[in-house]
């Protein structure tokens, strides 16, 4: 296989793993948090039984993301020499500030945060606390700063193929950094808001009816249904300013091959790129043109206008489909959940098997948003500026296909012993905690689910 290919399915591979542990310590940062703050201010017990079981998700998180994104930077050297060469002056820079504001942050207070509950005073553990969760926030920053800009590159110069920095102020408040960072930070909260609920409804259907159980199942529901909506109408508003400064991504996007005024939105279709069609569609008129546009007869540019310029349709398509189908089930499950926790009532059995169900929903929603984002800047790594081709090595196919098989086994073995450690702690956390607080909701008038 080309060398090319192999060197992006590596990465590919290296990113997929990595990003599904940072999207969980963004927010869950900032949920452990909002945990101790309610525990400092009602002193129920129930939320530091919350905090200590995820507190132990976050160090595990922590961990894993940090050894595959050192993995990641290695890439940088063996597989794309040219990019650092041509945009390390911007880069470089970039990665070194996440270090030092936030990875250093990060790691600085997280022994305090593990193990300090009953070392340090209460106020200080909280402080500790909040300081890992901005460290986290500060980190997704200045990735998002770099990855961003790389979509929309401003503030530079090219002096003899190499890019100089003109204004940082420009790099830092890049055209689609407010978007992209929002679109991202909102995922981070749905991913934990399902993943709490989730790992909640298995120790709920294991018998464990604690106070703590239950209320963190109900706040994971109650977080998303608040930001499903927001993620919604941030996805809108990202969309059209990656109309604006990507439009063949777009055109990848909703399979529009030719030009047109009032452009359909394409459900469902098998994009031919032969014929430069779409097989088997399934359409609403005009509905691209309205979203994109917020006009039913706004100009959506074709693929077809940019030749040799436009990433592959296929991929871009159905993960764009995949995170929008993920999202639109989270708005429906979260706030079909609201209905069901509504004035403290037991859940019916099948909506927390539907939860369980939806524990990882976010990291798909995740990883087919992130390949909408990466594979639609092809053919260009730093879009307009270097292609992926051009910043490629030299190294043989053969070698980076054997490192590529090493990577991709020893990532599904980590993600198995991830998710088998994960199931392992509830179901150890259940066994433990003093079953005598078990909870016991309002059912008046609510017979059909008595004995759930």
């Amino acid at each position: 296989m080309d060398a090319l290919i192999l060197a992006r399915m590596q990465f590919a591979a290296n990113i997929t793993f990595h990003i599904l542990f940072p999207t969980i310590t963004i927010a869950l940062g900032w949920m452990l948090l909002f945990v101790k703050l309610r525990f400092n201010a009602t002193r129920d017990e129930k939320w530091m039984e919350i905090y200590r079981f995820w507190v132990k998700v976050f160090a595990l998180c922590f961990a894993l993301g940090v050894v595959s994104g050192i993995t990641m930077s290695f890439q940088f050297g063996t597989n794309w020499p040219n990019f650092m060469k041509t945009v390390g002056n911007i880069a470089g820079p970039l990665l070194g500030y996440e270090v030092l504001s936030a990875f250093f942050l990060e790691a600085t207070f997280l022994g305090v945060m593990l193990y300090g509950s009953k070392r340090v005073s209460n106020r200080a553990h909280t402080i500790a606390t909040f300081l890992v969760a901005f460290g986290t926030t500060m980190s997704a920053f200045w990735i998002i700063v770099l990855n961003s800009w790389m979509h929309t590159p401003v503030g530079f110069e090219m002096i003899d193929g190499k890019a100089h920095v003109t204004s940082w102020v420009e790099i830092l408040t890049n055209p689609s950094l407010p978007y992209r960072l929002t679109h991202v930070l909102l995922s981070s909260g749905l991913t934990i808001a399902f993943l709490m609920a989730g790992i909640s409804a298995y120790r709920w259907l294991r018998n464990d009816r604690t106070q703590s159980v239950y209320t963190a199942m109900r706040t994971g529901v109650t977080l998303a249904a608040i930001l499903i909506p927001l993620q919604i109408l941030a996805g809108d508003m990202h969309g059209i300013n990656t109309l604006k400064h990507q439009p063949a991504k777009i055109a990848a996007m909703e399979a529009v091959w030719e030009t047109q005024k009032g452009a359909p939105l394409v459900l469902f279709a098998v994009p031919n790129k032969e014929t430069k069609t779409n097989d088997f569609a399934i359409e609403i008129p005009k509905l691209a043109s309205l979203v994109l546009t917020h006009d039913l007869n706004g100009e959506i540019k074709g693929i077809n206008e940019f030749e040799g310029k436009h990433p592959p349709v296929k991929p871009v398509f159905y993960g764009f489909r995949v995170m929008v189908g993920t999202g639109v089930l989270m708005l429906v499950v979260s706030w079909f959940g609201l209905w069901q926790f509504r004035k403290g009532r037991h859940p019916h059995k099948l909506f927390v098997r539907a939860l369980l169900w939806m524990a990882f929903s976010g990291w798909i929603a995740t990883v087919a948003g992130w390949y909408v984002t990466e594979i639609g800047r092809q053919p260009y790594l730093v879009h307009g500026v270097l292609t992926t081709a051009e910043a490629a090595s030299a190294v043989p196919s053969g070698k980076i296909g054997l490192t590529l098989v090493m990577y991709v086994g020893l990532y599904i073995t980590l993600l198995i012993a991830f998710v088998s450690t994960l199931f392992h702690l509830a179901r150890k956390a259940g066994q433990s905690l003093d079953t005598a607080h078990t909870v016991t909701p309002n059912l008046v008038n609510y017979p059909t689910i008595q004995g759930v």
